[in-house]
């Protein structure tokens, strides 16, 4: 499986606005790490930009899997970018 490196941005007053979908959110992400595919994701300490990083096969089921978040359906997540990358350790 290649890995891919998700870069994003928060909306304004993300803290405030995510409250409604924040659990859902949640639950779709420990989904996702369950199957394996979600390495790792979170918020940069100022709550502007999202990065994450996931085990898939394509760099499209990686777009599914942000598109049908929550986050990006309700604008909380504004923007984002997917780059493959090469884990060198």
């Amino acid at each position: 499986m290649a890995k891919y490196v998700l870069w994003g941005s928060y909306c304004e007053n993300a803290l405030e606005k995510r409250t409604p979908y924040r659990e859902a959110h949640l639950q779709g992400l420990q989904a996702q790490k369950d199957r394996g595919i979600l390495v790792a994701l979170g918020p940069t300490t100022d709550n502007r930009k999202v990065f994450g990083i996931y085990e898939a096969d394509d760099e499209a089921t990686v777009r599914q899997l942000i598109e049908a978040d929550p986050y990006w359906q309700n604008g909380i997540w504004t923007d984002y970018e997917i780059h493959p990358w090469n884990q060198v350790f």
